[in-house]
């Protein structure tokens, strides 16, 4: 495994907080912490050929930009998780795809853009069944608690123009490394850099971008657990409880979802910490102050995808045409 010291840490801390969009970002990134330009690349480059830095580039608010997006959770037998799993990946929506420790061993996110024609009930429905799933649970956002304020935006937009689109598009590209690496962007948008700029700063007060940011492989990342902390909280105590939350900075954000039988916990946290005892610490510690004790924390024990959905790249469309076709071939059949 490649060695990582401090300031290759420095460095993936301050490319995971955000990523400035600058004429030249990484010199703004060097002056943060006290590196040069040349050498934030060098060592980007070197995290990158190791495979521990994976990308740098846009994250897009997939919901204001019409897309329908929801946690899945999967209850598979224990022999055929790794089939399940595979067969679930195929589905070009599915961005992130977890073994946790857990009865419902698979937790998949899912996101379709606005011309779905099956939905996302249906699509999960019918991953489950050609997966070989026992039993499905959705989880779909129904608040956001994040440090930074930021809150799932669930105002009704006009759909994107094809210009939009293409722009979308053009915006989840890799960003390069190297000294003015959005030249390329503009020029393929056919647009000097202060326009592209201003295009970018509307998509950003629209809410429709998030935030420019390098995505870390966790299995290689020698510093970091990723845990999803799930509590059961009484409804009246939601918000002083998840605001709470996130003020430890190893918490990067609560969400609301919907509870089941079976499932009694309704928020959920994301807990990243330099070790496993760390973050069970810190449930302890939460569970201590609040008396909130019902509570469970589920662990990646594998990683099977974690990805960025293409953005209107007719995948899904593809996908759901060979379902469809394929529904209507064995109703004929059948008659």
């Amino acid at each position: 495994m490649q060695e990582v010291d401090q300031r290759d840490r420095e460095l993936l801390s301050a490319l995971q907080g955000e990523v400035p969009v600058a004429s030249t970002p990484y010199a703004v990134i060097g002056q943060q912490i006290e590196m040069s330009e040349k050498e934030v690349l060098k060592r980007a480059e070197k995290l990158k050929r190791a495979g521990i830095l994976r990308r740098i580039s846009v994250v897009f608010n997939t919901r204001a930009l019409g897309y329908r997006t929801c946690l899945v959770a999967a209850r598979v037998r224990e022999e055929m998780v790794d089939h399940a799993a595979a067969t679930i990946n195929l589905h070009p929506g599915v961005f992130q795809n977890y073994r946790r420790n857990h009865d419902y061993s698979l937790w998949f996110s899912l996101a379709l853009p606005p011309d779905t024609a099956l939905g996302l009930e249906r699509t999960v429905e019918v991953l489950a069944a050609e997966a070989g799933c026992e039993a499905t649970r959705l989880f779909p956002t129904l608040r956001l608690f994040a440090p930074e304020g930021e809150a799932e935006d669930a105002e009704e937009r006009p759909p994107l123009d094809p210009e939009e689109i293409d722009f979308v598009k053009l915006l989840q590209s890799e960003l390069p490394l190297q000294t003015r690496p959005f030249d390329a962007l503009a020029r393929r948008a056919s647009l000097p850099e202060d326009r592209f700029f201003e295009a970018v700063s509307r998509f950003r007060e629209r809410g429709q971008i998030r935030r420019l940011i390098a995505t870390v492989q966790q299995r290689k990342n020698p510093f970091q657990t990723n845990a999803m902390s799930v509590w059961a909280v009484p409804e009246d105590g939601v918000d002083e409880f998840a605001r709470g939350l996130i003020t430890n900075p190893a918490v990067l954000r609560c969400y609301v979802r919907p509870t089941y039988p079976d499932w009694p916990y309704n928020l959920f946290a994301t807990i990243h910490t330099r070790s496993v005892d760390e973050c069970e610490e810190i449930v302890r510690e939460v569970s201590a102050s609040t008396g909130i004790t019902e509570t469970r924390t589920l662990f990646p024990t594998r990683e099977y995808k974690n990805t960025r959905v293409a953005l209107f790249s007719g995948d899904n469309a593809e996908w759901e045409l060979a379902r469809i076709s394929g529904e209507r071939r064995a109703d004929t059949v059948a008659s």
